[in-house]
């Protein structure tokens, strides 16, 4: 074996094949050199302006559409929030608790929940007047009960996922808070006023709309809905006027040949997919 400089490293071959030596020298170069790298001043854009009341940057600021006086209702919301939803710039939560009393929206962000974390959260999921809602075959229509309530006379706690199909799936079932409560669901045919975002199928409505029907019901007040939806439909009109197109539901893509997407080889995927395109009745989770 060849003798190796004693400044020297032992030699390596470089793309080219020829002999390259590796000295401390060059490496204490290469450090003062990632070091006045790591002096240079980092530029920051500014972030544009925010609206404090519809957290929205004020050149489209959608106060206008929200109502003048917050809502007065008995219900008071609960959202957990999946943490992937703060980063989406085209929210609907914060135009939801933009039209409500403060302490009637309370979100909570996370994936789990204990008692030992959220005690707050904990005591509404054992408080009998909680609901939950979250479709399924132990769900009850929430239309049916409250059928024969007077209003006022039950101040109930509704809790909502706020996430993607699958993340709201996954963190219903493996958060065992959230199996405590009545599960109740929407019957309402409706159709998503939330053109801008794709749903699953054409009966899935976003987090404000489920918030807006389901205290229509508790409080039987059909406006509440109305109030609700009207900076939801501002904030979608504005986004297609600059541009933005209109996502249709993955059921209505599958029903006219328009889903363009490699089919899923998972057979429990291929078959959730049939169900979308044969189901009128369900939403899936």
């Amino acid at each position: 074996m060849d003798n190796v400089p004693d400044h020297c490293s032992p030699v390596t071959s470089d793309e080219n094949g020829a002999d390259s030596c590796y000295s401390p020298s060059a490496e204490d170069g290469l450090v003062d050199a990632f070091g006045d790298l790591a002096g240079l001043p980092v530029e920051v854009g500014e972030r544009r302006p925010t609206c404090l009341r519809c957290r929205r940057p004020q050149k489209v600021c959608l106060c206008p559409f929200l109502p003048a006086q917050p809502l007065e209702v008995s219900t008071c919301l609960y959202v957990v929030q999946h943490p992937a939803e703060e980063s989406r710039v085209l929210r609907t939560v914060p135009l939801l608790a933009a039209c409500l009393p403060p302490g009637k929206c309370n979100v909570i962000v996370g994936r789990r929940f204990n008692e030992e974390k959220h005690p707050e959260l904990a005591a509404v999921c054992r408080d009998s007047r909680t609901l939950i809602l979250y479709p399924g075959p132990k769900s009850q229509n929430l239309d049916e009960l409250v059928q024969y309530q007077e209003v006022g006379t039950v101040r109930h706690n509704v809790i909502i996922i706020d996430g993607t199909w699958s993340q709201a799936k996954n963190m219903f079932l493996k958060n065992s808070l959230f199996h405590l409560p009545k599960q109740v669901q929407l019957n309402r045919t409706l159709s998503s006023q939330y053109v801008i975002r794709t749903q699953p199928s054409n009966i899935c409505l976003s987090t404000l709309e489920c918030a807006a029907v389901a205290l229509s019901i508790l409080e039987q007040n059909d406006n509440i809905q109305e109030v609700l939806l009207r900076p939801l439909k501002a904030l979608c009109s504005f986004q297609l006027q600059h541009g933005a197109q209109i996502h249709h539901s993955k059921e209505h893509l599958l029903k006219n040949g328009m889903y363009d997407k490699p089919m899923p080889k998972n057979k429990r995927k291929i078959k959730r997919m049939e169900k979308l395109v044969t189901d009128h009745n369900i939403c899936p989770r």
